[in-house]
């Protein structure tokens, strides 16, 4: 990890563990909001570890130290490398507790009568019939898609934007792209996948938590070529 990237996650921390009677900065000038705007950018990236307000002291207590040329009280040659291994263990457990409510969710999704799982275990619902070719793995397709959490929150979608996608079927998440080879051109289907057929422990912050599983509502537009 960066110390530039960790020492603003470590600012961004500080000002979540103020206590409740200080008083927050203003958000007046566009300065402030920048730098605003810049402080939760960088929580995002580390929303996955789910610190306790207890840790986020320790870390606010690093900061100062580290601020006023104190001397450290652990050697940072040692632990440094353990920030990244402690990281992966808090997002690997956060990832874990995710899926376990996302394959809860996907297996409600494969009890929806006409639904069919693929073999990756992505779940494919026809929703309407289409009339038209099936593209195949490195054909161009254009589409309209909208992707949801399994809350209902939208973390992507064509359909708001106002304007299809255009992308290679392969060039796509696995359950993203099982489900299009399933498809004929102007159909229409939903597509519900674990997260181990979509982007896995790592998620895709700060919308998609790691072990997060998703939703597409698909339409085929039109094949447009073959790479």
């Amino acid at each position: 990890m960066r110390r530039f990237t960790l020492a603003l996650f470590v600012v961004v921390c500080l000002i979540g563990c103020a206590s409740a009677d200080t008083k927050a900065p203003e958000l007046e000038t566009e300065e402030q909001k920048t730098l605003y705007a810049l402080g939760f950018a960088v929580a995002n990236s580390f929303r996955g570890a789910h610190f306790e307000a207890s840790e986020l002291g320790l870390i606010q207590r690093g900061l100062a130290d580290g601020i006023l040329g104190q001397e450290p009280h652990v050697e940072m040659s040692e632990y440094e490398p353990k920030v990244n291994a402690l990281m992966g263990e808090r997002v690997t457990l956060a990832a874990t507790k995710e899926k376990e409510a996302g394959q809860a969710y996907c297996d409600e999704a494969a009890n929806t009568e006409g639904a069919v799982k693929t073999a990756s275990g992505a779940i494919y619902l026809e929703v309407e019939k289409g009339d038209g070719a099936q593209p195949g793995p490195t054909d161009q397709v254009k589409l309209h898609y909208h992707g949801t959490l399994r809350d209902g929150t939208v973390f992507d979608s064509s359909v708001d934007r106002g304007e299809p996608a255009t992308f290679r079927v392969n060039g796509v998440v696995p359950c993203f792209s099982e489900g299009l080879q399933q498809m004929n051109l102007g159909g229409k289907s939903k597509l519900v996948c674990p997260a181990d057929t979509a982007y896995g422990d790592r998620g895709s912050p700060p919308l998609i938590k790691p072990g997060a599983a998703l939703t597409f509502e698909v339409e085929l537009l039109e094949i447009v070529g073959s790479e």
